[in-house]
């Protein structure tokens, strides 16, 4: 039996390195998307290829995939994790997440390329502030509203994906915070409670969701393979933590007891992300605290229902938070990176 042939953007990423893990675990006839300048640490020698797709040109895109499927032959599955969640320009969101999301469709379409799924990794944040009085969870039926401007240029792909109807296999993942091995923006909150500080922004109850890496690249495969297809979904473990619950699972794993709880103001975090987003644009670098992030912390509450996820694929987490970040922290005392 010939095995499926997939193709996952972004493979070098931190999501997209477990992803490509997956693949190659059940079998899939493995195609990693990587720029020739990124690394791959984290792609095993068993991929079968890697291809370094040119997104901004949607020609150079059509005449690598008839050069492909001349060769090699059609996709089975894509899943395109690739884009940009950090930017020097706005504009630059929209030209990495919306625009070549949509050569890369095109593309496809135009080659006689459609795959059987085209899986598109979007965010929670696609849907802005949730409820912050009763704090009810997200619900899948909320209208999304977004307020950043990476959460903009993701639901600008999301909607044309949608428009394409019946036309397209597309399905959208909406993952909340994903966490685990590889990632490097947790590790910053982690090497602080090391350091014996608790930092929390504003004084207001926030609630947090969580996703461990892995458990996403199961659902990933779950949804695959059950066929499902024009559906859109919040991927989340189930559980809602307060930020202070967070940090104590941190302590516990990192067995460190005692920590200064520090509360910072919201009105000084606010600046001081304007103030480190143009200072770093002016030495032609990207960083991630910025005015997005300052709107990602200000948000109170990144509950979410998952239970279309729970009704349609029978998804539970492989790891709740406290085993997730006890396993993380490891991996990272290992690489000598905490």
């Amino acid at each position: 039996m010939q095995k499926r042939r997939i193709l996952i953007t972004g493979a070098s990423g931190f999501i997209g390195s477990w992803v490509t893990e997956r693949a190659l675990e059940l079998g899939y006839e493995t195609w990693a998307g990587v720029r020739r300048s990124s690394s791959r640490q984290y792609l095993r020698d068993g991929c079968t290829g890697f291809i370094d797709l040119h997104y901004a040109d949607k020609q150079k895109l059509k005449e690598q995939f008839r050069e492909f499927a001349g060769e090699q032959g059609f996709f089975d599955d894509i899943v395109h994790i690739a884009g940009a969640t950090k930017a020097r320009r706005r504009a630059d969101f929209d030209r990495v997440n919306y625009e070549q999301t949509r050569n890369l469709v095109n593309a496809l379409i135009e080659t006689g390329n459609t795959p059987r799924s085209f899986v598109y990794m979007s965010s929670l944040d696609v849907m802005g502030t949730g409820d912050e009085t009763g704090y009810t969870p997200m619900r899948p039926d909320k209208i999304p509203a977004p307020n950043t401007a990476y959460g903009k240029s993701k639901l600008k792909a999301e909607n044309w994906l949608k428009s394409l109807g019946d036309n397209f296999p597309y399905l959208i993942l909406r993952p909340t915070g994903v966490y685990g091995p590889r990632d490097r923006d947790y590790l910053i909150l982690m090497r602080a409670v090391k350091n014996g500080l608790d930092i929390g922004a504003g004084y207001k109850k926030q609630l947090l969701s969580f996703i461990y890496v892995e458990d996403l690249a199961d659902v990933v495969f779950t949804l695959i393979e059950k066929g499902i297809r024009r559906k859109e979904y919040f991927v989340a473990d189930g559980d809602v933590y307060t930020d202070a619950q967070f940090n104590a699972i941190v302590r516990d794993a990192l067995h460190r007891k005692n920590v200064l709880r520090v509360r910072i103001p919201l009105f000084l975090i606010k600046p001081a992300a304007v103030i480190s987003e143009k200072f770093v644009a002016l030495l032609g670098r990207t960083t991630t605290f910025n005015s997005d992030k300052y709107r990602i912390m200000k948000q109170r509450n990144w509950a979410c229902d998952v239970s279309p996820l729970k009704a349609d694929i029978g998804f539970r987490p492989g790891y709740r938070l406290a085993e997730g970040v006890k396993k993380t922290v490891e991996w990272y005392q290992r690489e000598g990176w905490l």
